[in-house]
């Protein structure tokens, strides 16, 4: 276990879904201005999520991954290829190495289920931050809820 002052854990409980959904609102509905009816969808009943939390269990970030039939429209049908989305950190943990954690526990999540690769949709002023993890844009600039998005994907 690293140092760092919170851990990341597969969501498995409905009290760590339902945190891993708080930060979510926190950050695309209340921060973004995403409509809440968007934010939340059908895959959130069978994606794995990630939920880092302060040592005081305040939650201070989520993410999940999509694999099988749940990822095929996202990354062109591949079943080898699973789907990193809904990656959120909250303000307050900006900064701390929150969201590399959080990808980081995503792509083990996917390699445990046998996926060779991740895909994403990153909207494009993260685009350096998921370089920096290893992730490579393709494809034009798109919007997904009014922002600007961009697909890559990294290898496992």
């Amino acid at each position: 276990m690293s140092s760092a002052p919170y851990a990341v854990r597969v969501a498995e409980d409905p009290a760590d879904r339902e945190a891993c959904f708080v930060v979510r609102k926190e950050v695309f509905v209340g921060e973004q201005g995403v409509p809440e009816d968007i934010e939340y969808d059908a895959y959130d009943a069978t994606a794995v999520h990630v939920l880092a939390v302060r040592e005081d269990g305040v939650p201070l970030g989520t993410g999940r991954l999509l694999y099988g039939e749940a990822a095929a429209a996202k990354v062109g049908g591949d079943p080898s290829v699973g789907s990193l989305g809904r990656l959120a950190v909250t303000k307050a943990a900006r900064g701390l190495g929150v969201g590399a954690a959080l990808v980081r526990a995503i792509e083990e999540a996917a390699r445990a289920r046998g996926l060779a690769a991740v895909d994403l949709h990153a909207q494009t002023h993260a685009l350096g931050f998921y370089e920096r993890l290893g992730y490579v844009a393709y494809g034009p600039e798109f919007p997904d809820a009014g922002i600007p998005h961009r697909a890559m994907r990294r290898v496992l």
